[in-house]
């Protein structure tokens, strides 16, 4: 089948989040009607092989953020590549790529919304997020709670906004099943063979809260002291949680492992994983866990509480809740076959719901009302 339309889509960067890998699946699994391009502002980051792996066309248009030759370069692909559709992820290429596909007289404009913590706080980023929204012709929230942020704070039409939740790539993220992998995956990172791990997944920054994850880990061990803490990520308040982690008397049992490329091989390393987030929108961290049969325990917010329902395919506790988080961890540890369980239910809700298959297919389904109306 010949391809019957062109998308373009543009990201701020390339590099490691939720944001690039819905990006990956909506290239990998796009429809044979569909003739797909990515275009990065800048920069090439791990996700740029990948996706040329997969034969797609994809631009870096600026060796760096800070040398904006993005904006003449992606103008000059918009008009030479006459696509039928852009469809922008993150909050530079919201801004950036949107007029310019106006001003290059592309048909329809879409985004990709994920909300955060931060542009709460920040009026001037809402103000031109609700700019750039007035010339978007539809928007994909990741989450309700995304929707309505969009619809009360920044006043965006609840018509022009649908809500398809982030979906996980199965064919990658599936339960790693010999314990050989297990143990093989432990030793890579120096992780005990035989001890129960709680893994945490996430930016070392203020939005996933992992002061709590470090004091949830300080009264687990008061019961359960052979349990060890693994820490898979990177950021700002690496250096501070280490000191809270001495601090706390537990630095020898909590391991900063730093950014893991490929997370299909930490999740098998993991017992359960402790999300401890004050905010997110449908964290692929989570689905992934689920779909490798990694059970949770994770804090009742946003897309998180819309994804898990508590006791029956995870376990949920209110923002800095820390004795039920610390409860909920003890029972998952304490109880295999609850753990088991709660696993079980959440790979079958992932397989049925949030597959990325079935994400790329709802989003593309919203282009061809607007394509083939």
């Amino acid at each position: 089948m010949k391809p019957s339309y062109r998308v373009l889509h543009v990201i701020d960067h390339l590099g490691s989040g939720g944001a690039q890998e819905t990006l990956l699946s909506l290239v990998k699994y796009a429809d044979r009607r569909f003739q797909v391009e990515a275009a990065t502002l800048h920069g090439r980051g791990y996700y740029w092989e990948r996706l040329r792996r997969l034969g797609a066309p994809v631009h870096s248009l600026s060796p760096h953020k800070y040398l904006p030759l993005y904006v003449p370069r992606l103008l000059k692909l918009l008009r030479a590549g006459k696509f039928d559709l852009v469809h922008c992820h993150l909050t530079a290429a919201n801004l950036i790529a949107k007029p310019l596909a106006r001003c290059a007289g592309v048909p329809y404009i879409f985004n990709c919304d994920q909300n955060d913590m931060y542009r709460p706080r920040q009026p001037l980023r809402r103000w031109l997020d609700a700019l750039a929204n007035r010339i978007t012709d539809h928007i994909v929230a990741v989450s309700e709670s995304t929707r309505d942020f969009l619809v009360q704070r920044e006043g965006a039409p609840l018509e022009k906004i649908t809500v398809i939740y982030n979906g996980v790539d199965l064919e990658r993220f599936q339960p790693a099943g010999e314990a050989s992998v297990r143990a093989a995956r432990r030793a890579q990172w120096s992780l005990p063979e035989a001890a129960p791990v709680v893994a945490g997944v996430g930016r070392l920054s203020e939005q996933k809260n992992f002061p709590l994850f470090l004091r949830v880990a300080r009264e687990v061990l008061e019961k359960m002291p052979q349990v060890h803490f693994a820490m898979a990520g990177e950021g700002p308040d690496r250096a501070g949680l280490e000191g809270l982690a001495r601090d706390l008397g537990i630095a020898n049992q909590v391991h900063f492992l730093g950014y893991v490329h490929d997370m299909t091989e930490f999740y098998p390393v993991a017992d359960l994983l402790l999300m401890t987030s004050r905010a997110e929108g449908t964290p692929l961290t989570v689905l992934e866990a689920m779909a490798m049969g990694v059970p949770m325990v994770g804090t009742r917010v946003d897309g998180q509480a819309e994804v898990l329902e508590d006791g029956v395919d995870g376990y949920l506790a209110d923002p800095e809740d820390l004795p039920r988080l610390v409860e909920r961890t003890l029972r998952l540890l304490q109880e295999p076959e609850t753990a088991g369980r709660l696993a079980a239910a959440a790979r079958a809700k992932v397989q049925r719901e949030y597959s990325a298959e079935v994400m790329v297919q709802r989003t593309e389904a919203l282009y061809l009302r607007y394509l083939e109306p």
